[in-house]
């Protein structure tokens, strides 16, 4: 039983090593898309796409997490992704 358990911890700690590795690709990628969107004079948040965004995920998700769940988590993803970008421009801005 001990064992049975610590097989399934090791599988949630590379579940996790992942997960983080794709959260930190998204996060490069929304700065890159937020570094374009500035450059284009275009506004940081787009309330339309992340309603797609987040409708997306609540309808592909398979269970057990369920639609709430789901929101929450992208939810804050989306703020993740967005206090990454106000904080990389006043990084770059205290530079200047």
């Amino acid at each position: 039983m001990v064992a049975e358990i610590e097989r399934w911890r090791d599988e949630i700690d590379a579940i996790d090593g992942a997960l983080l590795d794709l959260l930190n690709q998204r996060a490069r990628l929304a700065l890159e898309v937020g570094r374009r969107k500035k450059d284009a004079g275009l506004p940081l948040r787009d309330l339309r796409r992340e309603r797609q965004i987040l409708q997306r995920a609540m309808r592909a998700s398979a269970g057990p997490l369920g639609p709430a769940a789901v929101e929450r988590l992208f939810r804050a993803i989306l703020a993740e992704s967005r206090r990454a970008a106000r904080s990389r421009r006043e990084r770059r801005q205290s530079c200047a």
